[in-house]
């Protein structure tokens, strides 16, 4: 029996694999390499390389990867470095509060740094003031063509999950061979560049992996700073040319490309968690206690960092809280009407009940999956059971608008997926498009909870008489459900809160999630972006909460639901 519930989900989540993963990228890749007589070509993916707008799109989008990744690496490494060895003031706090950016979509970010950091906005306002520069030449600070502003807002909100795969690698480490290196009279300099570092690769190259791929394919942060010169942004404007323009495809190709050998790159550089022959800790690492004064800088770097995450959010508060912010350090008038109208406009009321639905749907979904792939993983014996564990990491290495674009693609008329589409309602659309997306935050979970729970307790119940579902029910279930229930939050809140899907396959208003109603008002006069802020900082508010709840169930887990 428990053979049979094994063989069954792997068949099932395998039956949604290449339904509602490799068929939508195939349908991307075969409209790429097909000409109009139906024969097989390359010269829509190579004129993508020729044509300057797409190459200079191309270069743009690894300019802001680049950037991003090492932004993140300068800031994520010495916060993890400080954080695993020594003891210093506020060291638990500091950690946690380090995690803030990931409460606030980037997107909406992107509001409140422009609101901080624009030519108009309170850092100028702030130095006019100071008589450091003249009030009618205002600083670029986010750079000709806003590039810079894209980079800052990736960097703010993607190395908290650099950290954290970091952080982790460092604490596997086994101090014994730091120790022999110190013994040898190897200082502690060279001790960090030749030991530690080379050791914690693992670690550093799957939270780059993220980063770079997250920052390549990236579509709200540029779409919110009018910079319209990037890959996925292109591909955004293509869409409403999908029957006779092949381009959109073969970008979205030369994009899945590139991802698709970064992901492949890292799992074969790097196939174990730890380096070889470093191995896991096999004693305990002593902290180091700091005194006062180098303990008190830490704190300082640790605060600096969170002060610098915390702009796009004040920023975002702010703008909410604003009836008129223009040139002038804080908005020169209050008022509460944005939160109230965010809730009561007619756009957000449909918005938020879409969402909810679509998130909740998906989440369910996302439940019964991943328990059946945790479950075939930790407790099955089936053949080929790590692929399926593999196969369902794989939707954090593909991007968000690739995905969602093949789901576009095939869910025209006459197409594979155009029986999800109810009308012109893309509800079952989306909510496979979320589950899919979501799915390895509650494998990783589940399988947490299953590892922790040891197969004697369902096999003493089956020893009793009770068959291995009903096992499975009663006791395992209630043993895994706090780490069930932390990744079902996570997939919740992100669901909520997803961009890419959003963005591309809900085109009718009545059918907009959160995400692009936040969009819709950023680009609206009046009081449309006031809207927009207070409409971020409810979800601000719902993340915050999710996050907390993930973070007691899983505790130190948390970080490895966020690694490919």
């Amino acid at each position: 029996m428990s053979q049979l519930l094994s063989r069954t989900a792997y068949l099932t989540v395998t039956v949604f694999f290449l339904l509602f993963f490799m068929l939508p990228i195939w349908g991307t890749l075969r409209m790429a390499f097909i000409d109009a007589q139906g024969g097989f070509t390359l010269d829509f993916v190579i004129e993508v390389f020729r044509n300057p707008v797409y190459r200079e799109g191309l270069l743009n989008s690894f300019s802001i990867a680049a950037l991003t990744t090492l932004g993140c690496l300068l800031l994520a490494l010495p916060l993890a470095v400080f954080y695993v060895r020594y003891q210093f003031p506020g060291r638990s706090l500091l950690n946690s509060l380090l995690l803030t950016p990931l409460i606030l979509p980037p997107f909406v970010g992107a509001l409140g740094i422009q609101a901080m950091l624009g030519q108009a906005g309170a850092f100028n306002s702030l130095l006019a003031t100071l008589g450091f520069i003249r009030p009618e030449r205002p600083v670029d600070w986010l750079g000709e063509g806003q590039m810079m502003g894209v980079v800052l807002m990736n960097v703010l909100h993607l190395y908290p999950i650099v950290y954290l795969n970091v952080a982790a690698s460092l604490a596997n480490l086994d101090p014994a061979l730091e120790e022999a290196a110190a013994n040898l009279g190897c200082p502690p300099w060279r001790r960090l560049w030749r030991v530690t570092l080379p050791l914690t690769l693992p670690g550093l190259f799957a939270g780059s992996t993220i980063a770079f791929i997250w920052a390549f394919t990236e579509l709200g942060v540029p779409l919110i700073f009018d910079f319209n010169r990037v890959t996925s942004v292109q591909i955004f404007g293509a869409i409403k040319d999908l029957g006779n323009n092949p381009f959109p495809y073969a970008l979205v190709v030369v994009l899945l490309f590139f991802t698709t050998l970064l992901y492949i790159g890292s799992k074969r550089l790097f196939r174990n968690d730890v380096a070889g022959g470093g191995g896991r800790a096999s004693t305990a690492r002593a902290m180091i206690k700091l005194p006062n004064g180098p303990g008190l800088l830490c704190t300082a770097v640790f605060l600096c960092v969170i002060s610098l995450a915390l702009i796009p959010h004040i920023g975002v508060v702010l703008l909410s809280l604003a009836e008129d912010w223009y040139q002038s350090i804080l908005p020169a008038r209050l008022t509460l009407a944005h939160f109230s109208g965010a809730l009561g406009h007619e756009l957000t009321l449909s918005a938020i009940a879409n969402s909810l639905k679509y998130a909740s749907l998906a989440t369910i979904l996302d439940l019964l999956l991943g328990v059946g792939v945790a479950w075939v993983v930790v407790r099955g014996t089936l053949r080929g059971r790590q692929i399926l564990d593999a196969m369902a990491m794989l939707p954090l290495a593909v991007p968000g608008i690739v995905m969602a674009f093949g789901y576009l693609t095939l869910s025209r008329e006459g197409q594979p997926l155009h029986a999800l589409m109810l009308g012109e309602d893309p509800v079952l659309l989306l909510v496979v498009a979320y589950a899919m997306r979501r799915l390895p935050y509650v494998v990783r979970a589940a399988a947490a909870g299953l590892q922790q729970v040891s197969p004697t307790l369902e096999e003493a119940a089956q020893n009793l008489g009770a068959p291995p579902f009903r096992a499975m029910w009663r006791i395992t279930l209630p043993l895994v459900a706090p780490n069930l229930l932390a990744g079902a939050l996570l997939a919740f809140s992100f669901a909520m809160l997803e961009v890419s899907d959003s963005m591309i396959l809900a085109q009718q208003t009545v059918y907009f999630p959160i995400t692009k109603a936040i969009y819709t008002l950023a680009s609206a006069l009046g009081d449309g972006p006031g809207l927009a802020a207070a409409l971020g900082v409810w979800s601000m508010v719902f993340l915050t909460i999710t996050l907390l709840g993930a973070g007691v169930a899983l505790g130190k887990k948390l970080g490895a639901l966020f690694r490919v």
